[in-house]
């Protein structure tokens, strides 16, 4: 199982059409979890950014730190086999 450990914050990149996006910054809601969201609805240069840190060009993509947890599906699989929720929470802080 994954654990969160040396971890500084989670970046989300989100466009607002995206349901899947809604999906996941509700999850992260949901565990108390801050997150910085970047929108790239309209920002070519946040996109690229994204497709460079992911090497995938859907949204949403999410980060805990510079550890790239995937998409919503990725982040639902992730939070559902971490050890420990404070884990997640200290990764958050």
């Amino acid at each position: 199982m994954a654990k969160l450990n040396n971890q500084t914050g989670i970046t989300i990149y989100t466009t607002d059409y995206c349901p899947y996006c809604h999906a996941a910054k509700a999850l992260l809601r949901s565990r108390g979890l801050e997150y910085n969201e970047i929108d790239v609805t309209q920002d070519q240069a946040k996109r690229q950014e994204m497709m460079e840190r992911s090497g995938r060009r859907t949204v949403p993509q999410v980060f805990f730190g510079d550890n790239h947890i995937g998409g919503n599906d990725d982040l639902q699989t992730y939070v559902r086999n971490v050890v420990d929720v404070a884990e997640v929470e200290k990764a958050a802080a």
